[in-house]
């Protein structure tokens, strides 16, 4: 299990791309309270990308979908993240303005919509899973899991220094910032895409 894999979660993920919704949730909350919530988002981040990488190949074996397709069609919803994020937009689809609204009015809006669908959405999930199907060993699977507590990790730090990093980056910044990941998860999923391609129709590898 290479690093490619926790290159492209970080850029799905993009925990800078997230810390303007941050603040805007969790304005008006104590110090308890926002620490609070950037553990249980944290948390959960990890959970749904170890969930993805131990049961993701289950899921698709139990619909009879093959890994191939699931390939092209993770890599095409991959590329549309890139595609927004090279627009300075979030990688994965927001919630709607009356979702926000509800949400903003909960106790706590750590798991929806901060982590489902603001940080791992469809494209986190499809990430894991093909990965998943790369890792062949257990070591390799623990990796993969190890890489989801990494993500974490980096949601943990970006969200505590959340109002540092806005003040320094800028909203210029963090545009840069998410533009940048933007075009390296673009080249990620053309790859990914490419690959079950060619598992689909061997004839664009020269095979029969």
């Amino acid at each position: 299990m290479d690093f490619k894999a926790l290159i492209t979660l970080l850029a799905v993920v993009n925990p800078l791309s997230a810390l303007p919704f941050f603040i805007h949730y969790t304005e008006g909350y104590t110090k308890e309270q926002r620490r609070r919530t950037i553990m249980i988002a944290a948390r959960t981040v990890f959970i749904v990308i170890a969930a993805s990488a131990l049961l993701g190949l289950h899921v698709l074996a139990f619909f009879g979908i093959s890994l191939a397709s699931f390939q092209v069609g993770g890599g095409m919803l991959l590329l549309t993240s890139a595609l927004s994020m090279l627009n300075a937009q979030p990688a994965e689809a927001r919630s709607n303005a009356s979702e926000i609204e509800d949400s903003a009015a909960r106790a706590s809006i750590a798991v929806v919509p901060l982590t489902i669908p603001l940080l791992t959405g469809p494209a986190t999930m499809s990430t894991v899973v093909i990965y998943a199907d790369k890792a062949h060993t257990v070591l390799q699977h623990a990796t993969l899991i190890f890489y989801g507590a990494v993500v974490a990790l980096a949601v943990l730090l970006c969200f505590t220094l959340a109002e540092r990093i806005a003040r320094r980056l800028g909203k210029t910044g963090i545009n840069v910032m998410t533009r940048l990941m933007g075009l390296v998860l673009a080249a990620i999923a053309v790859e990914i895409m490419s690959d079950g391609l060619v598992q689909l129709f061997p004839a664009l590898a020269g095979r029969s």
